[in-house]
């Protein structure tokens, strides 16, 4: 806890220490790539979008930076994924960032978690000997464009409240990003309609809504518990799953290491497939975009054409 007081007082620091430029339009900062993308889509000319987290990094444990602070001192509107993803580098920040604005429960903290339809809900009491797993659900929502589509909502509705004089713009881009989601979807539905009822295996507990989109069934995790790296007694089991369900694909995303996930897709066989990890924002990808470019790999792994 002094170690935590301590950082936001840095945080503080370089707040305080910064000079703050001319506000033009809505500043928005949004824990998650994916997060900024829709936000951007939302809003578009008319706010300026910031991510905290880079598409490489597990987004449970982001360095929490004293510049990324001064990303928050200045946003009129703070995203987050919510449901303890960001439980331990989000608060930390918040309170460095000296910004009433975007702390939990005001105006500008939007948690949008609260507006889809929630995978893996613990039925009892949860403690940390199960793992890194989430009281509140699985926060990996974002691989489902349907659940997409209700946060990208939601921050219409939050942009518009804060600033009314834009309201229309937000609403029209709103529309246009629908029908062009929408269209997406068919056409990526359709090119894995193949996928319904094909085993998988998974390294991390991220693939709950991409499996209740698409039909597919994880029969294993290459994690023993959420979090908790994979050691070599578990991987002979998931190995052993592996061959007796047949699995014709391994899913990892790109930010966890590769050696295991080959090893055991190679002994199977199955195709590995390495997920984005989110959209690449920052060089002006959008969420259409990253979802492409996920449906294509997959489809790749069901040809048996993976790594």
């Amino acid at each position: 806890m002094r170690s935590l007081r301590l950082f936001a007082a840095l945080c503080a620091a370089v707040v305080s220490l910064t000079a703050v430029p001319a506000r033009a339009d809505l500043k928005v900062v949004a824990t998650l790539p994916d997060l900024a993308a829709l936000a951007k889509t939302v809003g578009g000319d008319k706010v300026d979008v910031t991510a905290l987290a880079l598409p490489t990094q597990d987004p449970h444990f982001v360095d929490a930076k004293p510049n990324l602070a001064l990303a928050l001192n200045r946003a009129d509107l703070l995203i987050a994924a919510g449901l303890d993803l960001e439980i331990g580098w989000l608060p930390t920040l918040q309170m460095g960032a000296r910004n009433n604005r975007i702390l939990t429960g005001n105006a500008g903290y939007l948690d949008a978690s609260r507006f889809v339809s929630l995978q893996e809900i613990p039925a009892g009491q949860v403690d940390r000997s199960q793992g890194d797993v989430h009281p509140g659900g699985n926060p990996h929502y974002l691989y489902d464009p349907r659940q997409a589509l209700k946060v990208a909502a939601a921050i219409e509705a939050r942009m518009s409240q804060l600033d009314e004089k834009n309201a229309a713009t937000y609403k029209a881009n709103l529309a246009k990003f629908t029908q062009e989601l929408q269209a997406a979807q068919t056409g990526w539905e359709k090119r894995l309609a193949g996928f319904k009822g094909v085993p998988v295996i998974a390294y991390h507990r991220t693939t709950a809504y991409l499996q209740d989109w698409l039909g597919f069934k994880t029969i294993a995790f290459l994690e023993p518990k959420p979090g908790i790296p994979p050691n070599p007694s578990h991987v002979a089991q998931v190995l052993a799953q592996g061959k007796a369900n047949k699995v014709k694909l391994v899913l990892k995303e790109d930010y966890y290491p590769d050696n295991i996930a080959k090893l055991v897709a190679s002994k199977i066989p199955a195709a590995l497939v390495t997920l984005p990890g989110g959209t690449d924002f920052r060089s002006g990808q959008t969420y259409v975009q990253r979802l492409e470019l996920m449906v294509g790999r997959l489809e790749q792994g069901l040809a048996g054409k993976g790594e």
